[in-house]
Order: structure tokens, then sequence, then C-alpha cells
């Protein structure tokens, strides 16, 4: 009796959470009918270059295109050396697999353009001394990102699967990226590898089932590339859906 009654409370605690991810998450986006007509314009977050000679990395995050932004994000870095006029932005896109090319995009777009409507933000922001190197590690791993001709939206690999094999080889970028950056627990090559943000280790089988822990990012749980989590070190909670709840 007493194990009955406590499966019907966890079973209600996981509704509970799976309900105001959901509510959450369709609160934080809104669907673009037309890829054709949705905003591509920069939002002003990126670093007014004329007043920046220093070397500068950022990763982004924005809600994907149309009914996939409610479940995830889109991420990408964008790299400048000292001295630059324009950033270089790196990025796995789609489409450009789907009609038998590479999925890899190599480009000097504005880093802070909207993705088909949705507003970016930063998830990592690194300048100075010692990033002129992070950059080379950075187009090398680019490079190096062995599924070019692949892409799955889910479990991956996909957009987000390539900004963590990205952010493994440069930990110096210390990148959390969000619960609802599907195909990012989907490891290239195995099973089992350092986590993104390089500060610890996680487990996962072709992303759909693995937890994780590092120092960064805390503790995660991945069912079926949805993930569940505890941020210890900026404390949140981290749900489908909804990405972070509690301190940016």
């Amino acid at each position: 009796m007493k194990l009955s009654l406590r499966k019907r409370r966890l079973a209600k605690a996981i509704l509970l959470v799976l309900i105001v991810s959901v509510v959450v998450g369709i609160g934080r986006h809104s669907v673009m009918a037309d890829w054709r007509t949705a905003s591509r314009e920069p939002t002003g977050i990126a670093p007014d270059l004329a007043m920046h000679d220093e070397a500068i990395v950022q990763v982004y995050a924005a809600r994907a295109f149309n009914w996939r932004g409610y479940f995830g994000v889109h991420t990408w870095i964008a790299a400048k050396s000292t001295g630059a006029s324009e950033f270089t932005v790196y990025e796995i896109i789609g489409w450009r697999a789907y009609y038998g090319g590479s999925a890899l995009a190599v480009s000097n777009r504005a880093p802070d353009m909207r993705w088909f409507g949705a507003e970016p933000e930063v998830l990592a922001d690194v300048r100075g001394d010692g990033v002129d190197e992070m950059i080379k590690r950075i187009h090398q791993a680019a490079h190096n990102y062995p599924y070019h001709e692949n892409y799955r939206v889910w479990p991956g690999p996909n957009s987000n699967t390539f900004t963590a094999h990205v952010a493994r080889a440069v930990p110096e970028l210390a990148l959390d990226l969000p619960p609802t950056a599907i195909g990012k627990d989907f490891i290239p090559g195995g099973i089992a590898a350092k986590t993104p943000s390089g500060t610890g280790v996680q487990v996962s089988l072709f992303g759909l089932l693995g937890v994780l822990a590092g120092f960064e990012e805390g503790v995660e749980i991945n069912l079926l590339g949805l993930t569940f989590g505890l941020d210890f070190k900026d404390p949140a909670v981290k749900l489908p859906m909804a990405g972070r709840i509690g301190a940016s």
C-alpha cells in the first residue's frame, strides 16, 4: 500500500513537472508560419567591433524554427580574431545535408541575427589573451566534426551535437548548454565523454538515455532526448521545453 502511494505521488510529481515544462515552453516561443518572411535581423547584442579590437568567442542559442522551437534551440559559435573586422560563424544547418551537401556552414554573418524570428541569447563570451589560440582550435574542431553529411532533428546528430563537440575541444569556453539543446548528448563515436564544459563526465546511449555530472552543468538525466536536471553552481532547475528556471 505504501509503495503504491509513493508510486502515485511520484507519477503526479512527474506529470506536474511536464505540465510546467509545456506551459513555460509555449510561453517562451511563438511559431513563425513562413521561413521566407521570418526576421533574420541582428538584435544588437553582439559587441560593436569598432570598439573591440581584442579576440572574442561567443556561443549563441535561439529557439528553433516553427513547431520545433517548442522543444529545442539551435546553437552556433561566433569567433573574431584580434584586429579582425568581422565575426566568423560556425554552425550546422540541416537542410544543407538534406540536399546532399555539407551541413557545416562557415560564414561572416552577424552573430546576433534572429534565427528565423527567434531572438538569440549568449551562452558563453570569452575575450582577450589566449582567445586567438582558442579560435584556431575551434576552426579545427569544426572541420573535424564527423557528421558533416548527416543531420537528424532528434535525437541527433544536429546543430547542438556540433556545438557540444567543438566545446569539448575548447574547454576554456566552460559551456553549459541549455536543456533545450536537444542533441547535445549525442556523443560522436561512443557512449562516454567529457561534458561540453570539460568540467565533468557523461554517458549517453545515442542521445536517447544518459546521465551527466559536471561542475558547470550540475547533474542532468536524459530520457528520450529530454533533459531534466539541477544546476548547483548557478542555482536552477533544468526542464525540457521550458529550459532553465532559476539563475541565468
